[in-house]
């Protein structure tokens, strides 16, 4: 779900995960984080999808505010639980957008 279509040059954090099969929890912080997020400056929008592999990639204005927000308590609880209780492993790259093609 995108908050806007976000013009280039822009940042996209791919956030690529597996999941343990028993991810109490998990459900209700990934809708704690994607509220906060939302307010989170610089923060642009995402897109999510799920078959096995995860793969969530968000839309940052800078590199500033991709660093603000993987900072942000909350979110650094969420990444400990990740770390420790819902994944098997993950994968996050930051990319620059220079160039995007859209259909129609």
């Amino acid at each position: 779900m995108e908050k806007h279509q976000p013009t280039p040059p822009y940042y996209a954090v791919i956030f690529t995960s597996v999941k343990h099969p028993d991810d109490a929890g998990y459900s209700e912080m990934a809708q704690l984080m994607e509220e906060m997020v939302s307010s989170q400056p610089g923060y642009l929008g995402h897109e999510s999808a799920r078959d096995g592999i995860g793969i969530t990639v968000s839309y940052w204005e800078s590199l500033e505010a991709i660093a603000a927000w993987r900072q942000q308590s909350q979110h650094r609880i969420a990444q400990s639980m990740g770390k420790t209780s819902w994944y098997e492993r993950y994968t996050v790259r930051i990319c620059r957008v220079e160039k995007e093609y859209r259909f129609p």
